[in-house]
């Protein structure tokens, strides 16, 4: 079944607003790829996950690392064709760019001269294309998949028969099929399983951004700090502070992640409920909601893209002293002796150190 027959799930929204199509299995076909070399470039998070799956799903595959990579070995060992990324990229009807964001136009100039008419080019983060780093030819397809998680979890749901949910986006459909091979892809790596989210190159870009910036990673660490500091200013253990502000922050996330906001307000207590429903809005008001309007603008208008884009030319000064910053804090000390506490503690230590071996690599 071709997309035009999409089963046409959709994600409802309360004000109206245009929704968003699901893809799943059965609206994928598999010939549009079946017959198709992949390059993926990069070994790391993404790069391991797409590649295997995409193997075991009897796809074509080929790995695009430099020669002196230290993934070489390992996707070697994996059973995959390894070659460096231009060789790859010549060899390959589809070319997977899954190396960091920051290196990609450089992984982009080595092999560019090996795209030809009627390739595709395909991301799973659309910041080079939507802020123009990467300009791609007229006649190459340019496409997005992207799984929703962590590339182990899209390997490990994949072995288990179960699905990761990704995104599709379109941004160059040169040949007329970048909707059908994009979704043939997205099947062969087990995302449609689960249901793919068709959306565009600006929208993921923006709303990641967005995201990362004013919720997921610094608006919540900024929150859990202020929360940590307030504590301990007004005489409070640094330990209690960690517990309160920082640990319970994995539970009652848990909860949101598996039923909403809702779900997790049926699950504490009447009284933290009532609290939160009264208080919430006092920490984050309206003055906060207009700092995260900026944030937004910011990335809308390119001004952080052009930052970040900078501080990686000047070799990251500002980026290397704001993370020494970080590190410094004083929670981070409170919370390494804390975790010791923990049973998991060990368990989730060896995790890390087998993720790590498995960090994107710079094709």
């Amino acid at each position: 079944m071709t997309p035009d027959t999409t089963t046409d799930d959709t994600i409802g929204t309360a004000d109206g607003a245009e929704r968003a199509t699901i893809y799943y299995d059965e609206d994928a076909d598999t010939s549009y790829i079946a017959e198709k070399t992949v390059a993926v470039l990069g070994y790391g998070s993404q790069g391991h996950a797409h590649a295997q799956n995409l193997a075991d799903s009897e796809v074509d595959v080929i790995v695009g690392l430099r020669e002196d990579s230290s993934s070489w070995s390992a996707a070697e060992d994996d059973g995959l064709d390894v070659r460096t990324p231009a060789e790859a990229a010549a060899e390959a009807d589809i070319v997977s760019m899954l190396v960091p964001d920051t290196v990609q136009p450089a992984v982009y100039e080595a092999i560019r001269e090996g795209l030809e008419p009627g390739n595709t080019l395909q991301f799973a983060h659309g910041f080079n294309i939507h802020y123009g780093q990467i300009r791609p030819p007229e006649d190459v397809d340019v496409t997005m998949i992207a799984p929703k998680s962590p590339g182990h979890l899209v390997r490990r749901n994949y072995e288990n028969r179960e699905g990761t949910p990704g995104l599709l986006a379109i941004y160059r459909d040169a040949t007329g099929e970048a909707k059908q091979e994009a979704l043939a892809y997205a099947q062969a790596i087990g995302c449609a399983r689960a249901g793919v989210v068709e959306t565009t190159f600006q929208e993921e870009t923006e709303t990641d951004l967005f995201g990362e910036q004013a919720v997921l990673c610094g608006g919540i660490a900024e929150l859990i700090k202020a929360g940590y500091e307030t504590l301990v200013d007004a005489g409070y253990s640094p330990e209690m502070a960690y517990f309160e502000c920082l640990n319970e922050m994995k539970l009652i996330v848990d909860l949101m992640y598996e039923g909403g906001i809702g779900a997790m307000y049926d699950s504490v207590s009447d009284t933290a409920e009532y609290g939160g429903l009264t208080r919430g809005r006092a920490v984050v008001d309206d003055h906060a909601r207009e700092n995260m309007e900026q944030v937004l603008e910011d990335v809308q208008d390119g001004q952080f893209a052009r930052e970040w884009i900078t501080e990686n030319q000047a070799n990251r000064p500002t980026y290397r002293q704001l993370r020494q910053q970080e590190k410094a804090h004083e929670i981070e000390a409170v919370g390494e002796q804390l975790r010791e506490l923990f049973a998991w503690a060990e368990e989730d230590s060896e995790a890390e150190d087998e993720e790590s071996d498995r960090e994107e690599v710079r094709a």
